[in-house]
């Protein structure tokens, strides 16, 4: 650890705890495990420095601990203002990791903790949601000189760096992690699909069997949330603007109709579409007295909160993460953990055993990215298809399955053109 820099985090007598978490997290993260002690042995990351932007909780720090094993100086921040764990970031610090993060900062503060990470002049990157990018695009380009490359998190934060990208801004290599078969197949649909509404029941303690649910976008995340709705006993409606994944939803066996309609009957509403004002006044104007809003996606702009406040009398907060809106007319919509993702503001996020594969592209990733970063220039890439596999099997190990391989033959069948 660089002495020279000073963490700030909320508390560091809450380390103890934060531990706990952590330990927790190694225990039902196999895969990561595998890839620690293979970093331990290989250092891949001697003697350079590692700017880590994620939700803040016990994962992500065993995710910094296991970069950190590859012989790295990591400094992380949080990617959430609502899903930082004091006692988390507590124990990293004693863990020699610098840590520039508190649950809760006001915009000001939090941006300025993401600049502080910067500034411990990185030469590697994760990122989620494209934060760090941005800033040092924008704000910091003194920093981007040494930043040899990059590996994104997210849906949202890949549509940003590809618009980088393709304008011709982005000045060094980010690997599209979000983009990986182990990423979206199992993280965005199952990993969603559970955290959402782990963190909706707990934080509201009402049934969702028979009442109506409204998952608004139908992309990995939505699939998820979709049918761990249906699964719960819930009347599941789709809104999409795209016509594909609307067929899809038909098919898989969900309402589908526009916003303007859902709006009226939804009883619960899940935004995941990492757009802004899918849910608005003209919605509003229709909606149920009851409502529970919330959002899924990275920021907190799906659920358009300036408009639900200028058609509000009154706002006031009837349970941790719940706030009351009351309308003029005497109806009341709830808005869960300030409209920020529900999941990890509300909630732990999603489980352990869906993050080891992840989180282990991530490493994988950066591994990659640092070792080739000349050859691939500055431009958004995918992750290659034999990491995302070694990821698989890797994990297919730890739950004792084995599969079948293809025999010399059939590889040669399947690659030969001629008549069989």
């Amino acid at each position: 650890m660089n002495t020279k820099v000073k963490s700030i985090i909320a508390d560091p007598s809450l380390a103890a705890e934060g531990h706990l978490k952590i330990d927790w997290a190694d225990a039902h993260m196999p895969v990561l495990n595998r890839i620690k002690a293979q970093f331990e042995k290989e250092k891949p990351f001697q003697g350079l420095k590692v700017a880590i932007s994620l939700h803040l909780e016990a994962k992500t720090a065993y995710l910094a601990k296991v970069v950190q094993a590859g012989g790295a100086e990591v400094a992380i921040t949080g990617s959430n203002p609502l899903s930082t764990q004091d006692d988390v970031c507590a124990a990293l610090v004693e863990d020699g990791i610098t840590v520039f993060a508190k649950y809760n900062p006001d915009p000001k503060e939090y941006k300025e903790l993401m600049i502080k990470t910067l500034e411990t002049e990185p030469d590697l990157l994760i990122d989620d949601g494209g934060d760090l990018v941005s800033i040092l695009h924008s704000e910091r380009r003194d920093l981007l000189k040494k930043v040899r490359g990059g590996a994104e998190e997210t849906t949202t934060g890949i549509l940003r760096l590809k618009a980088m990208d393709k304008e011709g801004q982005l000045q060094f290599p980010m690997v599209a992690v979000n983009d990986a078969f182990c990423k979206y197949l199992f993280d965005n649909r199952y990993g969603t699909g559970q955290s959402v509404w782990d963190g909706i029941n707990r934080t509201t303690n009402l049934v969702v069997a028979g009442k109506t649910v409204v998952v608004v976008g139908y992309g990995w995340c939505g699939k998820g949330v979709a049918k761990r709705a249906q699964g719960l006993g819930a009347n599941v409606v789709v809104t999409e603007v795209d016509a594909i994944k609307a067929v899809e939803a038909y098919m898989d066996g969900f309402q589908v109709m526009p916003m303007r309609d859902a709006a009226r009957i939804g009883d619960f509403f899940v935004t995941v579409t990492g757009n802004r004002d899918v849910i608005r006044g003209e919605h509003y104007e229709v909606m149920k007295d009851g409502a529970i809003l919330s959002n899924a996606g990275h920021f907190d702009i799906e659920v358009n909160k300036p408009e639900l406040d200028a058609l509000s009398v009154s706002k006031r907060t009837v349970r941790r993460n719940i706030e009351e809106y009351k309308l003029k007319d005497g109806r009341k919509f709830y808005l869960l953990a300030e409209g920020r993702l529900v999941n990890l503001a509300a909630g732990d996020g999603h489980p352990a055993e869906i993050m080891d594969m992840t989180f282990a592209l991530q490493a994988m990733s950066l591994k990659h990215v640092n070792e080739q970063y000349k050859q691939i220039g500055n431009r958004v890439v995918n992750v290659p298809y034999e990491l995302d596999e070694q990821v698989a099997r890797f994990k297919l190990e730890s739950l004792g399955i084995a599969i079948d391989q293809l025999s010399q033959e059939q590889i040669q069948y399947l690659d030969s053109w001629a008549e069989h």
